[in-house]
């Protein structure tokens, strides 16, 4: 059965109404998945439709039961429907609402909503089960590509090799607290009241939560003034070395993850070609500045594309 006849059985099945069809014409945007907004007896939900080669880079089990946690946290968006095995989720739309990258990632009032809403993530006494390892996840991403028998780029194994040894030598008193782990603007929902909420937690799970805080300023390319304005309002005070040797780590951590989940994607036959190529390059001008000199500025860390 294809992915649409599987959906449209699933909605009909979840509002008991034979007549429903999958409706896509009013595509709601994503990357590891695609989001429809349809209007089903009166009430706009959102239909998650996942991406390719998505059965095998998510753990479906862990992401619904993290989804469950992320509701009880009070930051998630109402969530009517998940099926494990295939993916595919149900969620009531957050009426008069815009995702973050739309509003303004950079402005004050959003990075302290943000900074807020990460806090109390972060905090909660509720812990998720399993643990987000990056170098882990981009062991298992390799072996995907290698199955697709798709190709690295040339200098692939000594950069990652210089970053291992970079984060081994910096990475110091991690940190294990809830962490949503993909932390893009897109993911940031506020509605009409300035209420915000983060949704998609497919990557959830333990993790230092510098991971998040240098997530949002990449994925966000905030300013210099920005990256301040965060970090006064998360930390309370100026980065520790040790904070902002985290985040500079993380920063070129993601960019190297990213590209292998985008390398799957674009040997599975999806147009991630360029996203894949501009995210490498970013890292590897980061992880050469940074082996030489890494006293470089966030800021400039978040810019070199």
């Amino acid at each position: 059965m294809r992915m649409e006849e599987l959906i449209q059985e699933k909605l009909r099945n979840a509002f008991h109404d034979e007549s429903i069809v999958f409706d896509k014409s009013r595509f709601a945007g994503g990357l590891t998945n695609y989001n429809y907004i349809m209007n089903i007896q009166d009430i706009e939900y959102v239909i998650r439709q996942p991406g390719g080669m998505t059965e095998h880079i998510i753990d479906r089990k862990m992401e619904k039961i993290n989804n469950a946690l992320a509701s009880e946290f009070g930051v998630n968006s109402d969530c009517i429907y998940f099926d494990e095995t295939s993916g595919i989720k149900i969620s009531t739309y957050i009426n008069n609402s815009q995702n973050l990258a739309h509003a303004g990632p950079c402005y004050p009032q959003n990075l302290k909503s943000v900074s807020q809403l990460l806090k109390k993530i972060h905090s909660n006494s509720k812990h998720f089960s399993n643990r987000f390892d990056w170098q882990a996840e981009l062991d298992k991403y390799e072996q995907i590509i290698q199955q697709l028998h798709g190709d690295f780029f040339s200098d692939y194994t000594t950069l990652k090799d210089q970053l291992n040894k970079f984060v081994q030598e910096n990475v110091k008193n991690t940190i294990f607290a809830p962490c949503h782990n993909d932390t893009v603007p897109e993911n940031f929902i506020i509605d009409a009241t300035g209420r915000t909420y983060l949704i998609d937690w497919e990557y959830s799970g333990m993790n230092d939560p510098c991971w998040d805080v240098a997530a949002y300023i990449l994925e966000s390319k905030l300013s210099a003034e920005a990256i301040d304005y965060l970090i006064q309002d998360y930390f309370g005070q100026p980065l520790t070395p040790t904070e902002e040797l985290k985040i500079k780590s993380f920063i070129m951590a993601q960019d190297l993850l990213w590209t292998a989940w985008a390398l799957i994607r674009h040997y599975n036959g999806d147009d991630f070609l360029e996203y894949c190529c501009i995210r490498y390059e970013r890292f590897r001008k980061n992880i050469k500045t940074m082996t030489k000199s890494p006293h470089c500025s966030i800021a400039h860390m978040v810019m070199q594309s």
